[in-house]
This record gives C-alpha cells, structure tokens and sequence, in this order.
C-alpha cells in the first residue's frame, strides 16, 4: 500500500492517512493543545521561525505547527482525497487563466 504525503510548508510532510484534523490556531483552546503537546513531548514545530497558522494533529496524538495557513492545507489534504494534484502548479494556472478568458470571449 503505497503512502500518500500532505506537503505542509518548507519542504516538510505527513502521510496523509494519519491526520485527523487541520485547525486555525488562533482560539484560546488551540493554543492550550499546542502548550500541552509541548510539555509532554509531542510537538513537531514545522515552521521554520514563522508564525504559526495551522495546527495539525495526528492518530498518534502528535500535535504539528506549520507556516501554511490550516485553508491551504485543508484545500490539499482534501484535493489528496479526491485523487487530484497535491497543489496546483502555475502551469494549472496558467490553464485556469486561459479557460476563464476563453468562456469571456464565448460570452460576448
């Protein structure tokens, strides 16, 4: 069975299968997982001195900061799971671009 890794910022991954949740930091509660992960050994701090904009914690309990904001992340995990592309590359924007202008000029 072949693994599936999340990119989460900086050159860094999970396999995707064992997250279970992506979170925003910002709420007091948050903050008291990632102070409790802290003490008991069980943080892994991806962020590379930056500030922190997602929480992922993991089956095994591992609580993960990384740089890349929790939507960005979600919007990953979440093309992961339907089997598309982990990111979209500037060649897909590139085509996203040209399709949009492609239906303006159809609508005119």
């Amino acid at each position: 069975m072949e693994q599936v890794l999340l990119n989460i910022g900086f050159g860094n991954t999970v396999v995707a299968e064992r997250v279970v949740a992506i979170l925003s930091p910002n709420s007091s509660p948050m903050k008291r997982v990632k102070d409790e992960a802290r003490e008991d050994c069980r943080l892994v701090d991806v962020t590379h001195g930056r500030k922190t904009r997602a929480i992922i914690i993991t089956d095994s309990n591992h609580v993960i900061l990384s740089a890349i904001q929790a939507e960005t992340v979600s919007s990953r995990f979440e093309a992961l799971a339907m089997g598309e592309a982990e990111d979209v590359s500037a060649r897909g924007k590139a085509k996203a671009r040209a399709k949009s202008a492609r239906d303006k000029k159809g609508e005119e």
